[in-house]
């Protein structure tokens, strides 16, 4: 609950003690028998209607007793004539927003401006693809393209004379990227090595994502995708190696230190 200020609180209490006090002095009777009653009634109808109420009500009082005349402007100002042609009195009549016992007071001096301040611009830890990313990436394929450019001009690609039919090259191997493909053709049959154990990885690979749905992006809490991806890429990096360096004349396995590295880019 909200905690109301020292200043209203003393004030209120102010207001109270004098209202006690002002009824205390009119529960005194008045010299006349005849005035006692009106007195009281009008000392407890002031302790609980406003000032400029009961200013309104004499007003009206005087206008029906044929005594005097009221007026009221639009700026709410009621003006008496006594009947015996005596002076206007003008009487202010302006009503204000008043509680119990008369009291004013502001609901911002009460409620606390905390309570009441809607913060709406939240933090957002989240960019458009546009321009954001996309920029940068167009940004990083200019450069690329414009380095392999420039490094084509004036570097020669490593390519061998033309090829020829009466010779054969000995060992004869595919680029290093199917070394891999070439090593299990050398250990199995051209169906299993070609078609079944590629296959196998490839639907594995495909089904990976439906057998570990989580979500993170955290390696500790991706342990099944993160080994059966780095299964895949050692076995295909050590048929790649052997290929490479470990197969010689007639694609042999040799070892590099005895008869060198059969190896061309």
């Amino acid at each position: 609950m909200t905690e109301i200020p020292d200043h209203l609180l003393k004030r209120a209490q102010a207001a109270k003690e004098k209202a006690a006090a002002k009824k205390a002095g009119d529960a005194v009777p008045a010299a006349g028998a005849d005035a006692a009653a009106p007195d009281a009634a009008a000392s407890a109808a002031e302790s609980r209607i406003p000032a400029s109420l009961l200013e309104r009500s004499k007003a009206a009082k005087a206008r029906a007793a044929g005594g005097g005349a009221a007026e009221e402007s639009g700026g709410g100002v009621a003006v008496a004539t006594a009947p015996t042609g005596g002076g206007a009195v003008a009487v202010p009549s302006i009503p204000l927003a008043a509680g119990p016992g008369g009291h004013t007071q502001r609901l911002l001096t009460v409620v606390k401006s905390g309570s009441i301040q809607d913060v709406k611009a939240k933090p957002q830890d989240k960019v458009h693809v546009w321009p954001h990313l996309l920029i940068v990436e167009f940004a990083a394929a200019l450069f690329i393209t414009a380095f392999t450019t420039i490094f084509s001009i004036f570097v020669d690609a490593p390519l061998l004379e033309l090829a020829n039919v009466n010779k054969t090259p000995n060992p004869s191997k595919a680029p290093w990227y199917f070394l891999g493909l070439q090593e299990l053709l050398k250990m199995f049959h051209p169906m299993v090595a070609g078609v079944t154990i590629p296959g196998m990885g490839i639907f594995l690979l495909m089904l990976a994502p439906y057998m570990d749905k989580n979500p993170s992006n955290k390696p500790e809490d991706r342990k099944f995708a993160i080994s059966l991806m780095t299964v895949h890429l050692m076995f295909w990096s050590v048929l790649v190696m052997i290929g490479s360096f470990f197969r010689g004349k007639g694609f042999n396995f040799t070892l590099p230190w005895r008869e060198g590295v059969y190896f061309d880019l």
